[in-house]
């Protein structure tokens, strides 16, 4: 499959997605699937320098925005010796610290990013973020 074909199938993949989230929500509402970022995107135009930096300068992300991270989903942890986790086989039931329909944990690089709710669209999963962490409380969390 050629790069111009893989681009075609990639933007057909997010229309659809797009397409979807605005039927499943309703489409104008900001942030959810409505409007210009219908995908959930923030709009990168209010970003300005940290307090260390001049407010006279423009902030240039280029460079960084097609770095790529790893996003997860994470619905609950469990502690376990290695012994009970040699025993698990097919059918095993292993306990999470999470309620059934309690929200689900977005990371980015194993960094909490926000929270979220399963969605399936057209017969794959998805996340649909009900609240995203700010940056002060995750820098509240490395100290």
């Amino acid at each position: 499959m050629s790069e111009e074909e893989q681009m075609n199938k990639a933007e057909d993949h997010e229309s659809e997605w797009a397409a979807a989230m605005n039927e499943q929500t309703g489409a104008g509402e900001p942030g959810v699937g409505g409007g210009d970022d219908a995908l959930g995107q923030a709009p990168m135009d209010d970003l300005q320098p940290g307090p260390a930096g001049d407010r006279n300068e423009t902030v240039d992300l280029n460079g960084v925005l097609d770095i790529p991270v790893t996003l997860s989903v994470e619905i609950g942890q469990t502690a376990m010796s290695i012994r009970n986790l040699l025993q698990l086989n097919q059918g095993s039931v292993v306990e999470l610290d999470r309620l059934a329909g309690e929200a689900l944990d977005v990371l980015v690089n194993g960094t909490l990013v926000a929270h979220g709710e399963v969605v399936v669209v057209n017969e794959k999963f998805g996340i649909r973020l009900t609240d995203v962490v700010s940056a002060q409380e995750r820098v509240k969390k490395l100290g």
